[in-house]
């Protein structure tokens, strides 16, 4: 079987989920047309909208089945979408947040979120109809996304993020160590909640010992060699669900501070070793972290077993195999 990834690559999930589908015997490639300072390039043609656009009768009858991302197809008004549900082939679309986070239902259940990064509620709705017309299937990869789609399609899957765990040797935090390490890498300031981050390390200076650092502008693979040495990793506090990062920290064996909306926490596994929290208690989180080293090292070796067990590239993958075989 021959895959279409595209065409919006987020979290380098395009190239991961095909490079660990090519392991399985399957042939997939990721045509990805946003360009970020991330710099994923793996399983990837970086490529452009126009390209894709006079390409598309080709691309259509080289592949069997298209996983589209981010409520993006091969053309702006999916007039692709009706030539490959003609040739009958399979199709699903993979949503990740910002595509269709509708804004007053996502401040409905939880104040802190921002959705500066979503388009208008119309834009999202017309976009989700048309794309539902011919797309019966969707992914979503946790219950936060899935309420702002599970009206439009026939079904919603619900598909971990996937991380390539030979990427990430862990390197835990040491009790022992005097001055801590506190790292956040927002790729958006206003949707990672920085200022509310920011404020607390700045009241927790001058109390405790600790070095802390805001990463930014970083290619992917720069970032992650800088994560290696955190003792804490503070992550998104608004959203209430956690992302790449987060599954990435927790990889390398760190504590990871995330905000999970309340409502949602037992829609994940019981193991999920979050160190929750939002605006209000970011402060009182991280001094938790900073006053037992020794829960450092605890929380970061069970949230490398978490991402072994939930986030592994080939044990998404197997489940993905599985939507598709029956779509």
């Amino acid at each position: 079987m021959n895959i279409f990834h595209g065409t919006t690559e987020i979290a380098g999930q395009m190239g991961i989920l095909s490079s660990a589908l090519e392991k399985k015997g399957y042939k997939s490639l990721g045509y990805n047309t946003f360009h970020s300072y991330l710099g994923y390039k793996d399983y990837l043609v970086n490529t452009d909208e126009e390209f894709l656009e006079k390409n598309q009768d080709r691309l259509i009858e080289e592949h069997d089945l298209f996983h589209f991302h981010y409520n993006t197809t091969m053309c702006k008004q999916y007039s692709d979408l009706k030539k490959i549900y003609e040739k009958q082939k399979k199709m699903i679309m993979h949503h990740w947040g910002n595509d269709v986070r509708f804004h007053e239902m996502a401040k409905e259940k939880n104040p802190f979120a921002y959705t500066g990064d979503s388009p208008p509620n119309e834009i999202m709705h017309e976009r989700l109809t048309k794309v539902s017309a011919f797309i019966p299937e969707a992914i979503v990869q946790d219950y936060e996304v899935y309420e702002y789609v599970k009206d439009y399609y026939e079904k919603v899957h619900v598909l971990p993020i996937a991380i390539d765990l030979s990427q990430f040797k862990p390197s835990y935090p040491s009790k022992d160590k005097k001055v801590p390490l506190i790292l956040h890498a927002p790729t958006n300031p206003d949707f990672k909640g920085t200022e509310h981050v920011e404020a607390a390390i700045e009241k927790l200076r001058g109390r405790y010992e600790f070095t802390y650092r805001r990463i930014e502008k970083m290619n992917h693979d720069e970032v992650i060699s800088l994560y290696k040495e955190a003792d804490i990793i503070v992550d998104q506090i608004l959203c209430g669900s956690y992302g790449l990062l987060s599954v990435e920290s927790m990889a390398l064996g760190k504590p990871v501070v995330t905000f999970v909306r309340p409502d949602l926490v037992h829609t994940f596994p019981d193991t999920l070793p979050i160190v929750n929290a939002n605006p209000e208690t970011v402060h009182d989180a991280v001094e938790r972290l900073l006053k037992h080293p020794e829960l450092r090292e605890t929380i970061g070796r069970q949230g490398r077993q978490y991402a072994e067990s939930y986030h592994c590239k080939h044990v998404v993958v197997d489940e993905l195999i599985s939507i598709y075989k029956n779509l």
